[in-house]
């Protein structure tokens, strides 16, 4: 199953905010390998396959840097489509002398660096859905040491990185949240999505159709983290992908039902959680 596709809802682009577009572009383009879709004096929309806008960067008037132990961005993660890229991908990052972390979840093999501003990155595969572990509505995931000898197998002198694969998708997002109790009922009872799995009870993993997480909440920044300023790095929106117009009029309306506010601008429909983390709604 295509787990980042109709019918399923997904999570399809994000927008970040960074301090200086120039020098971001520059890391994005030249450490990770995205190309440039559309750029203006302020934004630029990100690409993999010449398409397709799954990231983009934004620089705001007089913008600041990151802003500790607040509501916001964790990571946004990138889903690559073969073992292989990935392993591609971590001689590439050495070679390049970029710090990186990394585990082993038992759904996914990820990889995590930050960027220039010190937003959150996981670049990381799946493992075949037939190895998942479920029981009952959770699916089991640890944060284990990646094998990196066995992940570099992969990999081959032939076989370099040559930038974000064409089939490259946005594959979660992970947030912070000032607490839990309003957040679950928000993503589940508003947007419809399934929790999947608790983390010890500070974190919340959700999805559609059974992916093992397409979103993720935390109060690892303190319960009643405050948002940042707007002008400060970091999350700007993310757009979560309804399957068809009629399921976003029930979403909306399910919102609104438990006293979230919805409103609508040009093709999307815009929304927030009750930590104030921004949603475009689009089909």
């Amino acid at each position: 199953m295509n787990f980042h596709a109709k019918p399923t809802t997904f999570v399809g682009h994000v927008k970040i905010k960074v301090v200086d577009l120039k020098r971001s572009l520059s890391f994005y383009q030249d450490i990770l390998g995205f190309d440039i879709l559309e750029q203006t004096g302020s934004s630029v929309k990100l690409t993999t396959d010449g398409k397709t806008n799954i990231l983009s960067l934004e620089q705001p008037e007089n913008a600041v840097p990151k802003q500790s132990r607040t509501i916001g961005l964790y990571h946004f993660a990138l889903l690559l489509p073969q073992r292989a890229d990935l392993a591609n991908l971590v001689v590439h990052l050495s070679e390049k002398g970029i710090r990186l972390a990394a585990s082993d979840h038992l759904v996914s093999e990820a990889l995590y660096i930050n960027d220039i501003d010190g937003n959150g990155i996981e670049i990381y595969i799946d493992r075949s859905p037939s190895e998942w572990n479920w029981q009952a509505e959770e699916v089991k995931m640890t944060v284990d040491p990646l094998d990196f000898e066995n992940l570099l197998s992969n990999s081959s002198p032939e076989s370099v990185w040559q930038g974000m694969p064409e089939g490259t998708v946005m594959g979660h997002i992970h947030l912070h949240v000032s607490e839990l109790v309003k957040t679950e009922e928000f993503y589940v009872k508003g947007l419809g999505l399934d929790v999947v799995n608790r983390y010890g009870g500070q974190a919340l993993f959700l999805s559609s159709g059974k992916y093992h997480h397409h979103i993720g909440v935390n109060i690892w920044n303190g319960e009643g983290a405050p948002e940042p300023a707007q002008n400060s790095v970091g999350l700007q929106s993310f757009t979560l992908v309804l399957p068809d117009e009629e399921t976003r009029l029930e979403v909306i309306e399910n919102i609104e039902r438990i006293g979230g506010n919805v409103k609508e601008e040009g093709r999307y429909y815009i929304t927030s959680d009750p930590s104030g983390n921004r949603i475009l709604l689009d089909v």
